[in-house]
């Protein structure tokens, strides 16, 4: 079997699809990692209301992964996808060395940056190449790998925090170093694999472009310039940010929430989570990976949509017994598996052109973690001043809006092909411009 230049075996079909989409495990394990540790690392470094928003802003659950991806989506459409493949990990890889060693709050906050960072450079252009790289039939399957290894990297993280948590912050500590292992595997299977191969063809079509004097199109211009791409932005930062900004803030304080709300130890948290984020990844597999390619995608996103809302309605205004708990975890674990950030990885790879898809998806995704990062940087503020129940009925808004688009713009590209569907919404790729501003 052919290997690239340091060794590694080729890496191919659904191998090479589980190898991208780990890039959601490690997303995801950053974020839930550092959130099971929160109140460890407030306690011993004595860090103040304010430091916690400004490590939840920074981190990988917001502002530092909008800042990756806007420097990585334009880098993965220039340099090709393999590229962000090949050295993406490396800086993930210091980051959690350095939140793993951390004795100080610079190191533990410079940490978080860059692992956020290294982050949000990577999890757009997973989207992307397993899209680009699915079966027409099969990309809902495919594109949602990710969202399992999305759902069992809080799963497995929140159950390491239970077994770790005798240990105190050297088990905190000791995650972060799990995460570096996975990195590391991902890292080595990652550089066998072949590029995309529709990006090889844009490129190819752009060097003969370049040589004939034609100018290539300008992501950042088209995306508000022409009228498919807002209706496109409005769709799916419409789902994704609203959802996000109760997700996205939940992923990250939710144990916080359990511990300072609910009146839960440390250890029935993590496991209410494990709980919960393992009806995420039955859900996912079941639900979205299973049925995203056969049926409804608008009634499959509407249910999860819905679930979510009801979820946190019971959250909100019911007291945190038991009984309210799990009911909550099972409908928002539920939800999850078939919601936003699943459909959002698959709209966001189909309803963009090759020539600037990744480009695309990190505009949005800093646009999307931008925001989060400012509502996590207020959230503790408002849960301490106002109240854990004004907090939730924002979150409950925030789902109804992301619910209500989603339902009535989701797109109909089942059972088309990347390049079908491109032609049908722009037409000759070389010169779409009477798209522009067209009723």
């Amino acid at each position: 079997m052919a290997q690239n230049k340091i060794g590694a075996k080729k890496t191919t079909g659904w191998k090479a699809t589980i190898s991208v989409a780990m890039a959601n495990y490690i997303e995801a394990g950053s974020i839930i990692a550092a959130a099971s540790s929160l109140t460890l690392w407030q306690a011993y470094l004595n860090i103040d209301n304010m430091g916690v928003g400004l490590l939840s802003a920074l981190s990988a659950n917001a502002f530092g992964a909008a800042i990756g991806a806007l420097i990585g989506g334009p880098l993965t459409d220039k340099f090709g996808r393999k590229f962000i493949f090949t050295y993406d990990l490396l800086i993930y890889m210091l980051g959690v060395l350095l939140i793993a060693v951390s004795v100080n709050f610079p190191m533990l906050l410079i940490g978080t940056i860059i692992t956020g960072i290294a982050v949000g450079a990577g999890v757009p252009v997973s989207w992307t190449y397993i899209a680009e790289e699915s079966p027409t039939d099969k990309r809902a399957a495919h594109v949602g790998t990710a969202q399992l290894a999305w759902s069992l990297g809080p799963a497995i993280t929140f159950l390491l925090a239970v077994l770790a948590a005798p240990l105190g912050l050297l088990g905190s500590r000791l995650i972060f170093f799990h995460l570096l292992i996975v990195a590391f595997i991902t890292w080595y299977l990652r550089q066998g694999l072949d590029e995309s191969k529709m990006w090889e063809e844009q490129k190819a079509k752009d060097d003969r472009d370049h040589a004939a004097g034609i100018q290539k199109r300008n992501a950042f211009k088209d995306l508000f310039t022409l009228k498919v791409n807002r209706q496109s932005l409005f769709l799916l930062i419409g789902i994704y940010l609203f959802w996000n900004l109760t997700a996205g803030a939940m992923g990250y304080f939710m144990p916080y929430i359990y511990e300072n709300v609910g009146g839960l130890s440390t250890m029935q948290a993590n496991l209410l989570q494990v709980f919960l984020w393992s009806f995420t990844v039955l859900t996912t597999y079941f639900g979205f990976m299973k049925l995203g390619d056969k049926v409804s995608r608008r009634a499959l996103f509407g249910i999860g949509a819905g679930m979510g809302v009801v979820a946190w309605v019971i959250l909100t205004f019911m007291p945190m017994t038991w009984p309210t708990l799990i009911a909550f975890v099972i409908l928002w674990g539920s939800s999850a598996g078939i919601g936003a950030q699943a459909f959002y990885a698959l709209w966001t790879s189909e309803l963009f052109p090759t020539i600037y898809r990744a480009s695309a998806q990190g505009t949005m995704y800093f646009i999307v973690r931008t925001g989060i990062a400012v509502w996590s940087f207020v959230l503790p503020t408002i849960m301490m001043t106002l109240g854990f129940k004004v907090a939730g009925i924002v979150m409950i808004v925030f789902l109804v809006v992301h619910m209500i688009i989603g339902i009535a713009m989701a797109p109909n590209t089942q059972g088309k092909n990347l390049s079908e569907i491109e032609k049908e919404r722009y037409g000759d790729l070389e010169g779409f411009e009477h798209l522009k501003n067209v009723n």
